[in-house]
């Protein structure tokens, strides 16, 4: 068994991380930069170490200073969170060369799904649903060619790409050159690679992820679905699990074949696998190799510790379930509370002058945050995750649309005023949203 874990993270997963490691009996060592020295995590875990400046590149993407603070304080393991280090095949293979667990898949595994073209084709072969697209990487040689044989409209994507970036909808012939061209140039500045490839674009999918387990000899589990659809930027605001789009059955089956896809693959930790759905259909888009910022809904509806079962597996001791054993009860929403003016978005750092957290049955709130907490500038504004627990979905929002009156947040802005609105809003209570919902709705706000 790991004996002691080095958390190589921040915020409200670090915390996250550190709860579990201490309910296992397990020693935790929070590292953090010179901004985060009052940060939570510090302050609970049984060592800290400072591993530099406040820039994530000489902290936090610090892989050196992470090895070093494991040697310093006898750490056996890495818990990466998300984010940061925790999809870095490289980070990976230097851990293991050290003789410390990644908790998390092989840096094969990481390698395989971090490249887009690559996950795809492997989907492919492991009989996951794919959106029709190019076979690979397009150039200015065959992108015209490619767009005419997919059908307009299309999406131009990174390769390496992720959160939005690098990609582009061109609708017609006409656009695609300009289109094309734009997505490299934001791929090769964010991603230091300009490579894309391209997919037919849906016009009204809805975004469902499978969560999945696997104990890399094998074995592997599905814990159903979440429903990210409502997204402003590619970045997910509101989460559900389940879906108000899926039945039972939809459900089972969807699940089924990415749970047997792990099997092939021998896949080791959690990993979330993502599709577009549309029409009944579902067409993959990428995995995620690591824990998800949304995997309180799954652990709500399932009464599955997520962060136990990476840590279980990646001591070598299997998954503690089958999937037999998985039982869906009620549902489950997740609101992400940012730091941020919930008008413009613009991020809100500062010193929070009043935190209170909401309680009752059903109630969770992932937080670092406290009173008297300075939110530094330099980091994802992302303080905090209410997750709220019915027995049905009207329940649930009924649930919470008390607690958001609760919640209580001052000296900054945060979006709370956001999801008051959203529960109140009938397409919601209806679960009639598409990926494009929340931007055209934020669009006519501010018409």
């Amino acid at each position: 068994m790991i004996s002691k874990v080095l958390i190589a993270n921040r915020g409200e997963i670090a915390l996250r991380v550190l709860r579990a490691c201490k309910e296992l009996g397990i020693a935790t060592v929070a590292v953090h930069s010179t901004a985060d020295a009052d940060a939570m995590h510090v302050r609970l875990a049984d060592e800290s170490v400072c591993i530099g400046p406040p820039p994530s590149r000489d902290s936090y993407l610090n892989i050196h200073q992470i090895v070093a603070a494991c040697e310093i304080t006898g750490a056996d393991a890495v818990h990466p969170g998300y984010g940061f280090l925790s999809e870095n095949a490289k980070f990976a293979d230097i851990l293991e060369a050290h003789g410390i667990t990644f908790i998390g898949p092989t840096a094969e595994h990481i390698r395989l799904m971090g490249d887009k073209i690559t996950a795809k084709q492997t989907a492919m072969e492991l009989g996951i649903p794919v959106v029709p697209g190019s076979d690979g990487e397009v150039t200015a040689e065959n992108v015209l060619e490619t767009g005419r044989k997919i059908g307009f409209p299309v999406l131009i994507k990174a390769t390496a790409g992720g959160g939005g970036r690098g990609m582009k909808v061109a609708k017609t012939e006409d656009d695609l050159m300009e289109a094309f061209d734009t997505a490299r140039s934001e791929a090769s500045a964010a991603f230091g690679n300009a490579a894309v490839y391209m997919e037919k674009y849906l016009e009204k999918p809805r975004h469902i992820e499978i969560q999945v387990v696997g104990d890399g000899e094998g074995n592997a589990i599905h814990l159903g679905e979440r429903d990210c659809s409502l997204q402003r930027r590619h970045q997910k605001v509101w989460e559900e699990a389940n879906s108000p789009a899926l039945n039972v059955e939809q459900r089972m089956k969807i699940g089924q074949i990415c749970a047997d896809a792990m099997k092939k693959m021998k896949y080791r930790g959690a990993g979330t696998v993502e599709f577009l759905y549309e029409n009944g259909e579902f067409y993959f888009i990428e995995m995620n190799t690591r824990l998800q910022v949304e995997h309180p809904i799954t652990e709500a509806i399932t009464g599955i510790d997520l962060v136990h079962e990476q840590i279980r597996v990646a001591s070598g001791g299997g998954l503690s379930v089958t999937q037999e054993d998985i039982v869906f009860s009620g549902h489950a929403i997740e609101c992400r509370i940012n730091a941020e003016d919930p008008r413009t978005f613009t991020p809100s750092p500062g010193t929070i002058t009043h935190f209170h957290a909401p309680g009752g049955l059903g109630v969770r709130v992932d937080s670092g945050a406290y009173a008297g907490y300075k939110i530094p500038p330099y980091y994802d504004s992302l303080i905090g995750k209410l997750i709220v627990h019915g027995r049905t979905r009207v329940e649930c929002m009924m649930r919470l649309r008390r607690v958001l009156d609760e919640f209580v947040v001052d000296g900054i802005k945060t979006t709370l005023p956001l999801f008051q609105d959203l529960v109140s809003n009938q397409d919601i209570a209806n679960g009639d949203y598409d990926i494009h919902w929340l931007e055209k709705y934020l669009a006519a706000k501010t018409d």
